[in-house]
């Protein structure tokens, strides 16, 4: 009869399966922070390119809104002496030429479109929390200001189309073409001296009713008081240089 010898099998002490266990425990731990780092890494390396890329749109927004706020200002300040005039005067004993020119900005009109390519295309992918909180929060408020001010301008659209009906029942087009394009010219090339000249003539306006020239006023003083109410213009360029600030400062 054969005897069968079992194989002597040496038992592990508890510090040899402890330092196993250990082993695999600090493989794994340190496998999980090396792919946590990897993931940082690529995190803030997506992070840099879009900041990269916003940081071109807001300098194209800013631009844009230093020259929206500086048009209606612009605006808002001729349409005061415009009104000032008919307030003391009767049209009637006021140079025609002062009323084409001053009134021609009731109509003043400009949309603020954003540069928001990369701003929408972070918030489709979620990717706004690549940025630290502060800034994606920054970002947010901004893109709600953008959203703001657009719906500001669509209301305004539809005053501002009443304002130029209102404006052709009293201004014949031609000179109001003529004021228009003094205008332009002084915008290309300050020369005072093209607007004086034009302001000192006298060319026959469709009416002098008074009714229509209040009715168009108050229409005008609609659209501006509203402009100057919201502010919305002001605080957007300060949130677009605020976002900008931090960007740059956070990724150089």
């Amino acid at each position: 009869m054969e005897v069968h010898h079992h194989p002597h099998v040496e038992k592990k002490n508890f510090k040899e399966y402890f330092l196993e266990f250990l082993m695999i425990f600090l493989a794994v731990t340190m496998g999980f922070i090396a792919e946590n780092i990897r993931e940082g890494i690529t995190e803030h390396h997506r992070a840099e390119m879009y900041a990269a890329s916003m940081i071109q749109d807001l300098k194209a927004d800013t631009t844009q809104l230093n020259s929206y706020i500086k048009y209606y200002t612009f605006s808002a300040n001729y349409i005061d002496t415009f009104m000032n005039l008919l307030a003391v005067k009767d049209p009637k004993n006021i140079l025609s030429g002062k009323l084409y020119y001053y009134g021609l900005f009731g109509g003043a009109h400009r949309k603020f479109i954003p540069n928001d390519a990369t701003l929408q295309q972070m918030k489709s992918s979620g990717s706004l929390t690549y940025f630290k909180p502060q800034i994606a929060k920054d970002v947010a408020k901004y893109d709600l200001l953008c959203r703001s001010i657009q719906s500001y301008d669509e209301m305004n659209h539809n005053l501002y189309v009443e304002v130029r009906k209102a404006r052709a029942m009293i201004f014949s087009f031609r000179y109001n073409e003529m004021a228009n394009d003094v205008w332009q010219k002084n915008m290309q090339s300050p020369y005072q001296a093209r607007v004086d000249s034009f302001i000192q003539t006298n060319p026959p306006l469709l009416t002098y009713d008074k009714t229509l020239f209040n009715e168009y006023i108050e229409l005008v003083r609609s659209r501006f008081i509203r402009f100057y109410n919201l502010n919305i213009s002001d605080s957007l360029l300060n949130q677009a240089n605020l976002v900008l600030n931090e960007l740059n400062k956070e990724y150089k």
